[in-house]
């Protein structure tokens, strides 16, 4: 596969799981500022990891429309990702300080923590493809964690019932 195309499909399923997000704001009961800490942060990870897969892939690709394309193209999507990411994190972080301590430990798992661990993987391989490699698949590699987080928080927030007893 090309990594055109494999960044087309992204752009898709990116697109298509925000627009899931949006289908479970609406079949829930309350309005999002009427649910719990836990459930809002939920939907922000959802959100985000459709959203950034989605900035990701369409900057690949308009790097890809430069002729010839850019010898670094895979270099400086990574370095863009990276950076994202950071900052994505550290958002995500001062999101966890607002819901309970009790709370977000009872509803963190071994999930939570697997795909923790596969972003710090897609994070180290980021890092090495701008410094060495130069390479389409640690770019991919990220944008594949960021869907399969997108994909595990539309399952969860589907099949978990919201917390704090709202239905």
């Amino acid at each position: 596969m090309q990594p055109g195309d494999a960044l087309n499909v992204v752009a898709q399923v990116a697109v298509t799981l925000a627009g899931f997000a949006g289908i479970v704001v609406v079949f829930r009961p309350q309005s999002v500022h009427q649910w719990s800490a836990l459930d809002k942060f939920r939907l922000r990870l959802l959100l985000a990891n459709s959203a950034l897969p989605l900035a990701f892939s369409l900057f690949g690709m308009l790097l890809l429309t430069i002729d010839p394309p850019p010898l670094g193209i895979w270099r400086w999507c990574s370095g863009v990702a990276v950076i994202t990411q950071f900052a994505f994190f550290m958002t995500i972080r001062g999101a966890t300080r607002q819901i309970p301590k009790a709370e977000f430990q009872a509803a963190t798992n071994r999930l939570y923590y697997s795909v923790s661990a596969l972003a710090a993987i897609a994070m180290v391989l980021q890092l090495i493809n701008v410094a060495l490699w130069n390479r389409f698949w640690p770019f991919f590699f990220g944008l594949f964690v960021h869907l399969i987080a997108a994909v595990t928080q539309f399952i969860r927030m589907v099949l978990l019932a919201p917390q704090n007893g709202e239905r």
